[in-house]
Order: structure tokens, then C-alpha cells, then sequence
């Protein structure tokens, strides 16, 4: 019987092996509850140079509410479309207003996400358009209320993000924390799907805004508050032959001042199929 795709199924390379399986489609279609069990972030934020955002903003976009970075570390385990496993994950978000043809947002933009799994990449991309790339991501070295956290690639360290001098909030402090945090408008974190199209290379086959809107992101456990640190590592194109732009312009980015250092442990969250096109 030749080959036929299933109505209403979703479909990625290589197709001729049936439906695809990953973080939005299972096994006969199924769909899980949660895209992580349990989540663990180390994230250090730091206000920076307005007008160097503003080059790495796409058309689009305005820098929002302060210029201020934020880079995470996220560690996520017993992931269910992964039957039990986990990855690594290093994010680097920033305040951002959109105005598009249609549509208005407020929140921030990643313009890019490194992991250590090939599997939420290419899933990530081809599906909901995060601008996701391949590092090395290591464990956290934790030790005397400190963390350590790095990334590489083939042997390159281009990320140190360091935070000491941890304290745990209380659960009064944690809830305060949340409603202030809900106080401020966000409607969720915003990527450029871009990729090119075969044959014509320069042009693309989709380029557009997505937003991963702010719900279902999991319920915060504990927190900690710290003073961190974070550094991008000038890279030559021998070092990082595919990404040396991207390192180089986070290394290029001027600390005026460090910000909020936390660590945040989480459970939950959805498998992203909430994420839309803004036009």
C-alpha cells in the first residue's frame, strides 16, 4: 500500500516513517501534560547599553521597559515525551514592545536558546520557531551557597554564569514575589521563525514572530535570591565556526550594572503548542 499521510496528524522529516513523535505529538497522537516535571533555573539579569539591543531587535520591535539581559541556565528533568529523561538549557531573554500589522505584544524576546539535546532543537525550530542551537551544557557545579554554571562547544567554554551568596525566600517572601511579578504586564516570550528556502537560499520559506504566551508555565516551588554574575567569551571563527556572531555580540554587550540573581525550582508546565504567529 503506498504511502499516505494521516488527516489531522502532524508530520516531520523524515515523513515516510509515519506521524512524528516528540514534545507536542506522541505515540498515536497523544498529547502530555507537562513539558517538564521539574525545572530548575539559575538566571542572572544585568542592564546593559539600549542602543546595542536595539541592533540585535528585529524589525518590529522596540527595547521595552530598561535595556536589562537576563541569562538562564535551565535544567529540566523527567520530561514525559522523553519517557523520563532531561536536558540542559541556556536562554538569554530581553524587554521587548512588538508592533506588528495586526497584532500588539509586550514581554520579551529570546533571540536565542542553546540546549544539549538534538531532539527539543529540531523539534523547537521546525514547530514552534524558537532560534534553538546546539552547546554543550554541563551540570552546575554547586557548592558553599554558590553555583557555578557553563557552556562550550567542542571543547570552546563561551558562557560563565556564577551566582553566591544565596537566600531562600520564605513563603510569604515567595508570594509577594509572584504578585509583584504579576503586576507587571507580560504577554509572553517572543521568537523570530526564520528559514531559508531550498534552492533560493537568500529567501526565506517562513519568516515571522512567534509568542509563547504567559500561561501554563509551571508552578514555582522555592526561590532564591543571589548577587551573579554572567560573561561571554570572545570567540575567532576557529573556535565557534557557526556561531561566533552570536557569542561575540552577547560578549559585546555593555554591563552597566548586575540586577536580579535567582534560582528558581518549578514544576509543570505545557508542551508550547500555545505558541501563535503574531502578524
Amino acid at each position: 500500500m503506498a504511502f499516505e499521510f494521516e488527516p489531522r496528524r502532524m508530520y516531520r522529516m523524515p515523513v515516510c516513517f509515519g506521524p512524528a513523535y516528540g514534545p507536542r505529538s506522541g505515540i498515536g497522537g497523544r498529547t502530555y501534560k507537562n513539558l517538564a516535571l521539574k525545572t530548575t533555573t539559575y538566571s542572572v539579569s544585568f542592564l546593559t547599553n539600549r542602543e546595542q539591543l536595539e541592533a540585535i531587535a528585529l524589525p518590529g520591535f522596540e527595547v521595552g521597559r530598561g535595556p536589562i539581559v537576563t541569562v538562564s541556565v535551565v535544567l529540566l528533568r523527567e520530561i514525559e515525551w522523553l519517557a523520563g529523561r532531561g536536558y540542559n538549557v541556556v536562554t538569554v531573554t530581553f524587554p521587548v514592545v512588538y508592533d506588528g500589522e495586526k497584532d500588539h505584544a509586550v514581554g520579551d524576546f529570546m533571540p536565542v536558546v542553546w540546549e544539549n539535546l538534538a531532539d527539543p532543537i529540531i523539534t523547537g525550530r521546525e514547530e514552534i520557531g524558537w532560534s534553538k542551537i546546539y552547546a554543550e551544557i554541563p551540570e552546575p557545579r554547586v557548592q558553599d551557597n554558590r553555583v557555578d554554571c557553563v557552556a562550550g562547544w567542542m571543547g570552546f567554554k563561551f558562557l560563565d554564569l556564577k551566582i553566591k551568596n544565596l537566600v531562600q525566600l520564605s513563603p510569604q517572601e515567595l508570594e509577594k514575589h509572584k504578585q509583584d511579578v504579576s503586576k507587571q504586564r507580560n504577554d509572553g516570550v517572543m521568537h523570530y521563525k526564520y528559514m531559508p528556502r531550498t534552492g533560493s537560499l537568500t529567501d526565506p520559506d517562513v519568516s515571522y514572530v512567534t509568542i509563547r504566551p504567559s500561561v501554563g508555565l509551571g508552578y514555582v516551588r522555592e526561590m532564591w535570591r543571589g548577587e551573579g554574575t554572567v560573561e561571554f567569551y570572545e570567540a575567532t571563527w576557529e573556535d565557534l565556526p557557526t556561531m561566533v556572531d552570536v557569542v561575540n555580540a552577547l560578549h559585546n554587550l555593555e554591563k552597566v550594572e548586575y540586577r536580579e540573581a535567582w534560582v528558581t525550582r518549578s514544576v509543570g508546565g505545557t508542551d508550547l503548542s500555545e505558541t501563535r504567529i503574531l502578524l
